[in-house]
């Protein structure tokens, strides 16, 4: 049987696998953001957002999980995404990489 110790490591893994995953959903969120600014079209889309947690939600189901607590965990990421998206973040963020 597995302690906690080793259970704990492999949860540390999937955190780190998570993180990467957000990190290059916000990549990719930042140029979707760049293409909506130079066409003009605003960074919130409702309809998509809509479709996001369907989704997820329908995923979750499927998965064994709570459809509600992904569907949170989602509205954050979307959230999370969206700031990445506006161009005056996008703006903020390189300023305070430099």
């Amino acid at each position: 049987m597995e302690t906690i110790r080793q259970l704990r490591k492999k949860v540390d893994e999937v955190d780190e696998q998570i993180l990467r995953s957000l990190s290059q959903r916000a990549e990719i969120c930042r140029s979707i953001g760049l293409v909506k600014d130079k066409h003009g079209f605003p960074v919130q889309d409702f309809p998509r957002e809509n479709d996001v947690y369907a989704r997820m939600r329908e995923r979750a189901a499927e998965l064994g999980l709570n459809p509600s607590h992904v569907e949170a965990i989602y509205r954050q990421i979307v959230s999370m995404c969206s700031a990445v998206q506006d161009s005056k973040n996008v703006t903020r963020e390189n300023e305070m990489e430099n």
